[in-house]
């Protein structure tokens, strides 16, 4: 089992299709993911207010299904050191608190300049974009990487997703050095 942790952020976690992958390769072992209620809350209240064509049970199912697909991901008790933390954003300190409690590495996140380097490095922490994160884990273990991306096209099937349509969902989450990657690799996916 990895011991090498990764604070997942809302707006990483808003995402379905880099959630998937996230989670599949979690589940594998590669690393240990963490996250918490607030972080929850912020994903689902997005989703909400900016899809409102999807019904807000099933968001709620999607939040409930992640947290017993990997129980151990849930951090609790770090709502009392969100006060004493300082970052260009105080809405972050939660995320930066969840981090510090669940002894994360890594905070993934798109919002790299939320986090920045002289407030995380007295915890040992870093931040990163998820495409680089998830290159990381790509560079860790390739076979690992490319059975769980097959996992997750095996279990497309609404609608079904060539490898191509796959790859492309994935540039327009912003993954493009995964995108890339997973082009060189087509075939075994």
């Amino acid at each position: 089992m990895a011991t090498y942790t990764a604070l997942i952020d809302a707006n990483v976690l808003y995402s379905i299709p880099v959630t998937d992958l996230l989670l599949e390769l979690a589940s594998t072992g590669l690393y240990r993911v963490r996250w918490s209620d607030d972080i929850h809350d912020e994903w689902v209240n997005a989703v909400i207010k900016t899809r409102p064509d999807l019904p807000e049970k099933a968001i709620k199912v999607r939040r409930e299904r992640m947290d017993k697909a990997i129980p151990q991901a849930r951090v609790t008790g770090h709502r009392e050191i969100i006060d004493s933390l300082k970052l260009p954003d105080p809405d972050d300190r939660h995320v930066l608190a969840a981090a510090i409690v669940g002894r994360a590495d890594v905070v993934v996140t798109y919002n790299l300049n939320d986090f920045p380097e002289e407030a995380l490095t007295p915890y040992g922490i870093e931040v990163q974009h998820p495409d680089e994160f998830l290159n990381h884990q790509r560079t860790l273990n390739e076979t690992s990487f490319i059975q769980c991306v097959k996992e997750i096209r095996g279990r497309l099937s609404q609608p079904k997703y060539s490898a191509d349509e796959y790859i492309a969902t994935l540039r327009k989450c912003h993954l493009q050095i995964i995108a890339s990657e997973l082009t060189k690799v087509q075939a075994l996916i």
